[in-house]
Order: structure tokens, then C-alpha cells, then sequence
């Protein structure tokens, strides 16, 4: 993923709201401590068993502008500060044991790649002490940055940036929370409408259930690792590019052994984390394995980055459906499978290098870019780890003999760790949400014919059972008639991506749509401030 990614520059990577990085967790002493009575916010939240007006599934990125958007709408007045009875009653649930945002692949010397303008709070309110600005400001750095010349911080320094924001929340914020479920509370009328769902969750160290009372969810759970299906979901030494951070050290725990490492996509992960394997083992062997045959650069060009300004979901949010989806394939330039043009030219360089040393030949380079080539296999037995990759510039089908003897171009890699910087799925949200199946309308397909089965892909409607998954454009789900009371309500983010566009998943947009889902939250508390 390219400029504006969540995992800025990554492939799709995660929000990181509600699932946790799979490995150890960072340790807190590579972090300042931002934790101080003076680092509170006017959010409060209410007993666990007293009724919530918000509760967050998930606090990384997306839901933490949420926090900050309301905070800021409390302290201009327009809506009631903590202790009064009016005042909004919050709470975030959070499965990680503290913030971190995309700790895995958090690489030396990797920058922002977009501008730390799109920060929590300045596209929505410059003077919000949430700006990074004002962290730099408060962290005594302000000066020193401004001489750096730039836009883009380094990545290490915009996630402390956002645990300095979370700071401020820890008060309602409950970590090491996994979510499960999100289900109609029981009303005293069953055959009125619902005014309070139930969300229920686990103390992922204890296994403890706990339920929650609101009147409005949301869900921010972002993105699960994909893997490639021909590879196993549970081999020690096959990993998902979001835990190669955690992980690599640990597997591969001396830097001058000749390890054989194989990376498996053509996004910008992908070619990070090929780039970086080559510094920290000097002594490597490396395949970069892609289906494209050439690594793409990221279209970052003013013009098509408009698809990133907030009042473009307007205009895309109002079109059809095939006019979206094609417009947003059309722009999969600026946001998938793609690589900042630096990088591209740093390991053209390399290749390059290698050719002038080595010779043409590049079965005897130790860095292979293997494009035009797909993953088919991974055999596990024993101690070595074989992966079967085959050539997608075949000239003829298989035949029977083919099909037999293998494919003439396979090839075997003999591996000791693979690598997949293979992307998210993004349909947790469907699975949290199947107790809320009836309240939603009935889905049909082109036929009229109802649909029974499945969740979506990415650019069709997403169905739970047989009833459909459509959200307003204020993000909030589209619920059956007299089925939901007014003031109540599930809302979505980062799984939007189909009707709101690319920036649904992405950082570009989070400062503005928090204000955008406060006010449809609470608006009526809003109105009566006369905001």
C-alpha cells in the first residue's frame, strides 16, 4: 500500500483496532512514557453494568480519532463536560495490551508517507492540542523538526505521536479486551424496536466474559493477515509481514548465518521487508516472489490524490455501485500492490549491482526478484522447508503428462523462514455481528432470488445470512424499518471501502470523519448547544 495506508506505505496493513500483533509485545521501555495527571481528557465512562451512549470496539488509530474528535467537541462547549448528567458516556475495548500501532513493521529509517498534516485533529480543528504539531511542541522537538525540512516524520516517531494521543484516554479505555459478540440487548417490548445492543467480550489473560449495555456500537477492528491458501496458518517458520518485526529476530537469531528467505507479494511491505532482510543478514539468500512482473510504482500525483481529500466520499458515496467499484479499481495505482519510486530505484540498483558482479546468470545471485511467478506449494516435513513456485509466462495449458510430472516450470526454493506480505481481510466486523442479523434488511440478488450464504468480497454487498450489510453515509448501518429506535445504532469503520472509496482504511480521512460520526452520534445533544 502506498502514501496513505494505515501501515503508511504498507500493504493494507491492519488498523490495528481490536486484534493484536501476533507475537511478543513491544516492550514499554522503547517507548517514552506519556502517562501523567496532566495528560487527561474530558471523556469519562460509567459503571459496567450502567447503559453506555458509545462503545468502541477497538482503540488504534480509527477509533482514537473518535476519542479525540469528542473531546475536542467537549471542550468547545457543544457538549457537556464529565459529572454532568448530559455528558457522553464512553468506553473503547481494546484486545492489545496497550496502544501500538503496527509495532511489526515498524523498520529503521522508514518514513510517513503522507503528511503529518492528516494527523488526528488539524484537517478538522488546527488549534486542537491533538495536532502533532502540538506533540512536537510539548515534547520539546518542535524547533528541531521544522529544520528537518519535511511533511513526512519518521514512522517510529508518528506511533509515539499516537500513544502520546491515546495517553489521554486511558481512562476508558480497557486493554487486553477481546470483543466476540455484538447482540440486541432484550427489551421489555420484544416486538418494539431495539434502543440498547449488548457487546461482549473476553480478558484475553484471564478468559473472563464481560458484558457491555450502549446504544450505539462501533466497529473498528481493521484488517486480519492473509495468507496465500497454499500455505499452512500455523508453522512457526511461515509468518504474516504484520508480525515480521516481532518475529524475524527470534527465528532467524544470528545476523551473519546464511539464512534462505523467501517474500511473498509486490506491495510496498513486501519490498521493505526483502530490502530489509538484506541488511540485517549480510550472508542472506532472498527471493522476492510476485505474481506482477514488474515492482509498480505509487501514483502519489496531486491530481489523483483528490481521491484522498474527505469531501470526495461525498461525491463517490452518491454514484452507483459500478461507477464506484470503477472508479476505485481505477485508482488501485495510488493504494495497492505499489511501491515508492526510491525503493523500486534502490533495488533496481542492487539487481543491477549483482549483474555486474556476478554475470547474467541469476540462479547465482544471492537476491532474486522472481517476478511473473506464483506460490503453489509448501512442503513442512522434515527440518527444511521446500516452496514450489511456478513460472506464470507458460506457453502451453498442461496437459495430461503435465499434470503428472509437474509443471516443467517449477522450481523448488529451499527456504528456512517465507514470508507473505499478502494483504488483510477485512470481515471480522460480519462475524461480530451475526446476532444482528435480523435486524437488517432481506438481501437479493439481480434475480430478486435471496441470498443464503457467505460474506462479501470486497466489491460486493456484504451479507450476513440472507440480510444485507449496507451503511449511510454517515458510516452508521442501514438497519430494517421499526427495527432500531432512534438515537441507537452500529456504525463502521474500515470496511467501508466499497461505498466510501480508498481512504476508508487509510489515515487521510480519520481526523474529519470522527467529527462527521460525533455528530451523527450525538447530534441531538449537539442541536440542544445550539452548535
Amino acid at each position: 500500500m502506498a502514501p496513505h495506508s494505515l501501515l503508511d506505505g504498507h500493504e493494507d496493513g491492519p488498523i490495528g483496532n481490536g486484534f493484536a500483533p501476533v507475537g511478543p509485545h513491544i516492550d514499554s521501555e522503547q517507548h517514552p512514557n506519556h502517562s501523567s495527571l496532566n495528560n487527561q481528557s474530558h471523556l469519562r465512562g460509567v459503571a459496567p453494568e450502567g447503559v453506555h451512549d458509545l462503545v468502541c470496539v477497538g482503540f488504534g488509530p480509527a477509533s482514537l480519532a473518535i476519542a479525540v474528535a469528542l473531546h475536542d467537541t467537549i471542550d468547545r462547549g457543544n457538549l457537556s463536560k464529565s459529572g454532568d448528567a448530559s455528558s457522553p458516556k464512553v468506553l473503547f475495548l481494546e484486545k492489545q495490551q496497550q496502544f501500538a500501532w503496527h509495532a511489526g513493521m515498524l523498520l529503521p529509517g522508514a518514513k510517513m508517507q503522507i503528511s503529518f498534516i492528516k494527523d488526528m485533529a488539524s484537517l478538522r480543528d488546527p488549534t486542537s492540542q491533538f495536532t502533532f504539531l502540538n506533540y512536537l511542541h510539548k515534547n520539546g522537538r518542535l524547533v528541531e523538526f521544522t529544520n528537518l525540512n519535511t511533511f513526512l516524520p519518521a514512522r517510529v516517531e508518528y506511533e509515539d505521536y499516537l500513544r502520546w494521543c491515546a495517553s489521554f484516554f486511558d481512562d476508558v479505555v480497557q486493554y487486553n479486551t477481546e470483543v466476540i459478540s455484538v447482540s440486541p440487548s432484550k427489551a421489555s417490548d420484544p416486538a418494539g424496536p431495539v434502543s440498547t445492543f449488548t457487546v461482549t467480550s473476553k480478558n484475553v489473560k484471564t478468559g473472563a466474559l464481560t458484558t457491555y449495555q450502549a446504544k450505539n456500537v462501533l466497529l473498528a477492528v481493521g484488517g486480519q493477515p492473509l495468507l496465500p491458501k497454499c500455505l499452512p496458518s500455523n508453522h512457526p517458520r511461515v509468518i504474516h509481514s504484520s508480525q515480521y518485526a516481532h518475529l524475524v529476530p527470534q527465528i532467524l537469531n544470528n545476523p551473519n548465518s546464511p539464512y534462505r528467505v523467501a517474500v511473498i507479494g509486490a506491495g510496498q511491505s513486501a519490498a521493505e521487508i526483502f530490502n530489509n532482510v538484506q541488511t540485517l543478514y549480510p550472508n542472506s539468500r532472498t527471493s522476492l516472489i510476485m505474481r506482477s512482473e514488474f515492482l509498480k510504482p505509487s501514483d502519489d500525483s496531486p491530481f489523483v490524490n483528490s481521491i484522498f481529500n474527505p469531501s470526495f466520499v461525498d461525491s463517490l458515496y452518491q454514484r452507483s455501485a459500478d461507477n464506484r467499484y470503477s472508479l476505485i479499481e481505477n485508482a488501485r495505482s495510488t493504494n495497492y500492490g505499489v511501491v515508492r519510486l526510491g525503493l523500486i530505484e534502490h533495488l533496481y540498483e542492487r539487481m543491477y549491482d549483482q549483474r555486474r558482479e556476478l554475470g547474467s546468470d541469476e540462479r547465482k545471485w544471492p537476491h532474486r526478484i522472481r517476478n511473473g511467478t506464483d506460490v503453489v506449494g509448501l512442503d513442512t516435513k522434515g527440518d527444511q522447508l521446500r516452496l514450489t513456485v511456478r513460472s506464470l509466462g507458460l506457453t502451453k495449458p498442461p496437459g495430461d503428462d503435465y499434470l503428472r510430472n509437474g509443471a516443467s516450470d517449477d522450481e523448488i526454493l529451499d527456504v528456512d523462514l517465507v514470508i507473505a506480505a499478502t494483504g488483510y481481510r477485512r470481515q471480522s466486523h460480519l462475524t461480530m455481528m451475526e446476532e444482528v442479523a435480523d435486524l437488517l434488511p432481506k438481501a437479493y440478488d439481480s434475480n430478486g432470488d435471496s441470498k443464503t450464504n457467505g460474506f462479501a468480497s470486497r466489491f460486493t454487498e456484504a451479507k450476513i445470512k440472507d440480510h444485507a450489510v449496507r451503511v449511510s453515509r454517515d458510516y452508521s448501518v442501514q438497519f430494517a424499518p421499526g427495527k432500531v429506535s432512534s438515537g441507537s445504532g452500529i456504525w463502521l469503520q474500515g470496511c467501508c471501502e466499497g461505498t466510501h472509496g480508498l481512504s476508508d482504511t487509510l489515515l487521510s480521512v480519520l481526523a474529519t470523519r470522527s467529527e462527521e460520526i460525533v455528530n451523527s452520534i450525538f447530534g441531538e445533544g449537539l442541536r440542544n448547544k445550539g452548535a
